[in-house]
Order: structure tokens, then sequence, then C-alpha cells
């Protein structure tokens, strides 16, 4: 099983049962048949970080920050390599190796995730470094505009490699090690960092509705990342 679909497969069981926070649990369809035809990409408005996000980054008492420049803005987001190392060593490997450069946030859940790091426009899934080590368990909680690491749902937890996705909403219930919710990974997903700056740009993506992989006729936010420290 290719580590490129890691929440989507998982989500018909666990990530249904506990609905990403809602007052019902949403109802996912079923996923098309895998690769949809190439997306067209709209290009980033800009190939820089603004003052406001640099600002945002050096205000951080994080040790790396990062911004996401994408197709409807930017992300800043501060990484806790304090809490969670290897994770954060792993999602740097791929930032200074450029290899999320122009990929897409491929799937979009309103009241749910935003999932990258996997694939270009042509639906190739980027080549990817070793699977690492689940950090589920250092204290970091899956709520609102947390970054965590997509991974296969198996009893094999190291399975983590390139994809990750923001949590839209406080998805902690299920997303967390030993969940409250019924039917959840008991294993959790492994948070590494928070968006402290770019809400509104997440909120934009989510208005796309783009629901597993993106259909051919709807355009599917890109982006690139840069580090900033």
């Amino acid at each position: 099983m290719s580590t490129s679909r890691l929440i989507p497969l998982f989500a018909m069981v666990a990530l249904t049962a506990c609905g990403g926070g809602g007052s019902s649990s949403p109802s996912y369809p079923a996923a098309p048949t895998f690769p949809p035809a190439p997306v067209s990409i709209p290009a980033t408005p800009t190939t820089s970080c603004s003052d406001a996000g640099k600002a945002a980054a050096a205000a951080s008492t994080a040790t790396n920050t990062v911004c996401m420049l994408t197709t409807h803005g930017e992300i800043v987001m501060e990484l806790y390599a304090d809490k969670a190392p290897i994770t954060v060593a792993n999602f740097l490997q791929y930032v200074a190796a450029k290899r999320y450069d122009n990929t897409l946030l491929h799937r979009v859940v309103a009241g749910f995730v935003v999932q990258g790091g996997g694939y270009g426009g042509d639906w190739t899934h980027i080549p990817t470094y070793a699977p690492i080590a689940l950090e589920s368990d250092k204290g970091l909680s899956n709520v609102k505009g947390t970054v965590a690491m997509a991974r296969q749902s198996s009893t094999n937890t190291a399975t983590a490699t390139s994809e990750f996705f923001f949590n839209v909403v406080d998805n902690h219930a299920c997303l967390d090690i030993r969940p409250t919710a019924a039917n959840c990974d008991q294993n959790g997903y492994a948070v590494f960092g928070k968006v402290i700056a770019g809400l509104d740009t997440l909120d934009k993506i989510t208005a796309l509705k783009v629901d597993y992989f993106a259909a051919p006729t709807v355009p599917t936010a890109t982006f690139w990342v840069q580090q900033l420290k």
C-alpha cells in the first residue's frame, strides 16, 4: 500500500466515526479511481513570505518556523523540535530538498482537515525518504490550527513519510494517541507544529470543498515552503 493515501484510506473507518469535532459524523464519498486526471494549478500570488509573516515567525519562541506560500495566501507555522524532533527534522528535510515545491493540497474536508505534501499536478507522488517513527506520545494534541503527519493505519506505526495535514477543527478526540472517540486509531497522529499566521488562508482553502482527491474540474491549492528559522 502506498503511503500516498494515508488518511483517505483510514477515513472510511475511524475518521468518519469521530467527524472532526462536529456534532454529527460527516458522510464521505467513495474514493475515486486513482489517479484522477491532471489538475490545472494556478500560480501562487507571491514567491516570498510577507513582512507580516516574517514578523510572526520572528516573534515565535519555537526553534524553527516555516512560511507556506499557497495559491490562496500564506501560512506561517512554528515547529516543535523540542517535542517532536524526528518529525520536525523529517519535515525540514523535505523543505530543504524542495520536494514540497509546486505540490498539491490534495485533500480538503470542511470541518476536518486539509492534507498535502504528496502529489504534483499530474498526481505523481513526490520522492520520499524512509518512513519515520511515530511521535504521537509527546504531549501535543490535534487541536484546531495544528499540523500533523499523515500515515497508514497499521500496526506498524512507522509509516509517515512526506504527507501532513492541518487540523481545521479540534480533532483531538479521534486523532490523538489513546483517543476518547470510538473506532479511532489508538496510536494517534503525530502533531509537530501549529499555524501562527494564516488561519484565514486555511479557511479559503477549506471553502474549495474538495473531498478525497480533487476532481479534474476543481482547482486545487498548490504550495511552496520556505524555512524562516
